[in-house]
């Protein structure tokens, strides 16, 4: 899977976010990596400053460190998350 640093792309990392038990929010902070994962509490931070390249790769590396539920996802985004599971990041 080719990764496209588009908005839309980036809605559709959102998307799964929205429709799995965490909770995605943009704020402000000094994280070393760019993202702050709270695993017992499901939410995942990124830092607001970053541009949508770095949003996205951040998404992508807390999706792939994560468990999701594929079941509670649609078709579409459980696709989604098959074929990020099988991407590297070419940086």
């Amino acid at each position: 899977m080719t990764i496209r640093y588009t908005k839309q792309f980036l809605n559709k990392l959102e998307d799964v976010f929205a429709e799995s038990d965490y909770v995605l929010r943009y704020e402000k902070g000094s994280f070393k990596s760019g993202y702050c994962v709270l695993k017992d509490t499901k939410i995942a931070i990124v830092n607001k400053y970053y541009t949508t390249e770095g949003k996205i790769n951040c998404l992508i590396d807390i999706l792939k460190s994560i468990e999701i539920d594929k079941s509670e996802l649609s078709d579409k985004n459980a696709n989604l998350l098959i074929e990020l599971s099988q991407t590297s990041l070419q940086l």
